[in-house]
């Protein structure tokens, strides 16, 4: 088990290179969960995330010019490509092959051969481990390894120092590394402070593991949380976990993206799917107490283009789009009369549609398909009514039904 010396010594080793994250409470998200809520804000680390601390640690220990291997989606493998050059080594990371391209390239930027080859982080893994062996390079675990967990446990040395106060730290939880090196420093420190971990549904291998008394190896994962897609944990993380962690949630895809979605739009944060779990379980009533807590914004490293996906998403979830179908006679002047109600409601029409030929018109009948943007459901219906005031025969989209 992780001692305090262990992550005291790390903390130490890492003065130089860390890049300060001072936590910083956010009133909007204090108003919504009703306790005070602060957030860590790893996203501005150095490489984009927490996994610094731990593959630093690690690294900065080896001979000099010792080669290293690692292998991960993206945050771990950063971490150790940065870690690498910064201490005069060369790196060789493994990576899915659907690995996010922005994700790629920056682990390239920090100097780390990248070979991609595997469907998932387990699999790449495995390669990782079997070039070790052939090479003698240094593999370098994601969460499996004392050094790694002590450097990340010394994000909640900095908690410490800058909320005394928390009553309760939210943690994402995939491998299990973050969790465990914050768990134990708390655990000999500052007992009395709830430790939550928070894994996606769709790849709980954690929550598994706890059920079943030792590491269990989902037979899939499905999550847009990539940065903690993991099959299994690993017995050392499990260990910590159950003496030092009070309690593992889960949260759904629909859960992180609307926490994604607030995150950034409330807090400015811009954060990984994997970083917006612990805000997901706060708002989902997951976290017991109405004490300040601590959320571990563990990561910024997101794909733009999932990252356009995911707003689109959240935003259509969160009632700020309506789209309806209006069907009218085919006569000049239906567009316009449409668009000019919609704009004495103040409505910005997003996109517009208009059909003359459908099995559900009459002959002489068109169809208009328009998406507008809304402050929430409840205007859904405001609009719907204001338009068939209007002499509109309008009906919601399918999927946008009024509620």
């Amino acid at each position: 088990m992780i001692t305090l010396a262990e992550v005291t010594d790390a903390r130490e080793r890492l003065r130089a290179i860390l890049r300060p994250t001072p936590a910083w409470r956010s009133d909007t998200l204090s108003d919504m969960a009703g306790r005070p809520v602060l957030l860590k804000p790893e996203y501005l680390q150095r490489a984009g995330s927490f996994k610094i601390r731990g593959a630093y640690n690690r690294i900065s220990r080896l001979p000099p010019g010792q080669a290293v291997v690692a292998a991960s989606a993206g945050n771990h493998a950063q971490g150790v490509a940065l870690a690498a050059s910064r201490t005069g080594r060369t790196s060789t990371i493994f990576m899915p092959r659907n690995a996010a391209l922005p994700k790629v390239g920056a682990t390239e930027a920090y100097g780390a051969e990248v070979r991609l080859g595997g469907e998932t982080v387990d699999d790449c893994i495995a390669l990782a481990v079997a070039h070790a062996a052939g090479t003698g390079a240094v593999y370098v675990p994601p969460f499996d390894d004392p050094l790694v967990i002590a450097g990340q446990g010394t994000l909640a040395l900095e908690l410490l120092e800058e909320t005394p106060s928390m009553e309760a730290v939210v943690v994402p939880v995939g491998g299990g590394g973050l969790i465990a090196g914050v768990a134990a420093a708390l655990a000999q420190t500052r007992r009395d402070v709830r430790v939550i971990g928070v894994e996606a549904a769709g790849a709980a291998s954690m929550t598994a593991a706890l059920a079943a008394g030792h590491p269990v190896s989902l037979d899939s994962v499905a999550t847009m949380a990539d940065g903690i897609a993991l099959r299994s944990c690993s017995e050392l993380t499990l260990r910590h976990v159950q003496a030092y962690v009070d309690r593992v949630v889960t949260v759904d895809e629909e859960q992180i993206t609307q926490a994604l979605l607030l995150a950034i739009e409330r807090a400015k944060a811009v954060v990984e799917p994997s970083a917006a779990t612990p805000l997901a379980a706060v708002l989902a009533g997951l976290v017991p107490g109405d004490g300040p807590v601590v959320l571990v914004l563990s990561g910024g490293n997101v794909d733009p283009l999932l990252l356009t996906s995911l707003i689109e998403h959240g935003l259509a979830g969160a009632g700020r789009f309506l789209t309806v179908r209006v069907v009218g006679l085919d006569r000049p002047g239906l567009l316009a009369s449409l668009t000019a109600e919609l704009a004495r409601l103040a409505l910005n029409v997003i996109d517009v549609e208009h059909h003359r030929s459908n099995r559900t018109l009459g002959v002489r009948e068109v169809e208009v398909i328009v998406t507008v943007e809304t402050r929430n459901e409840k205007q859904h219906v405001e609009v719907i009514e204001a338009l068939g005031a209007a002499g509109f025969r309008v009906e919601p989209w399918p999927g946008d039904a009024v509620r």
